[in-house]
């Protein structure tokens, strides 16, 4: 076991855990964010994406000890009790079916739209073709993509209370 500092969603921890451990192990059990989900464990499905300093990483292939910088999950992309403008997105447009995927997804989109704020139905469906929907809600969530360019436009998210409730 090591001392392992990692900075989750703006906050910094302090772990006892092996060095080699997945970065989504100790997400899920250590630190019980439930937003990553482990799919196939081979960093091919995309169920576990989480964000590291701007990129999209399969966390369950990423041992935890080389999880330097920011580490951003699901639940850290909502501020100050309102939601993203993906998030907001996905609700509008009904995009998930089952909602397993929807963590990698969601993550893949705000990663995509970080770095091109109005990318072609081409390039969304480049970005997104590491991040697989067992449902083939893809269309869907190309439609969530280009709802969430016009809400980061000027759309204001909502209250994620309200959208709960």
């Amino acid at each position: 076991m090591s001392k392992i500092e990692l900075k989750v969603n703006g906050r910094l921890h302090t772990l006892d855990v092996e060095p080699d451990t997945p970065l989504l192990y100790v997400l899920r059990n250590d630190l019980d964010l439930r937003g990553p989900r482990f799919g196939c464990g081979l960093g091919q499905c995309g169920a576990c994406k989480v964000i590291i300093n701007g990129a999209a990483v399969f966390s369950c292939i990423t041992p935890v000890s080389s999880a330097k910088g920011e580490v951003t999950t699901l639940e850290g992309l909502s501020q100050n009790g309102r939601l993203d403008p993906v998030q907001q997105a996905w609700i509008e447009e009904q995009a998930p079916q089952c909602g397993f995927c929807q963590n990698g997804q969601i993550i893949t989109a705000k990663v995509l739209l970080n770095k091109n704020p109005h990318p072609t139905d081409a390039q969304i469906r480049e970005a997104m073709n590491g991040t697989l929907c067992r449902c083939m809600s893809y269309f869907r969530v190309q439609s969530a993509i280009k709802r969430a360019v016009k809400n980061m436009a000027g759309g204001a998210p909502k209250d994620a209370r309200e959208v709960v409730a």
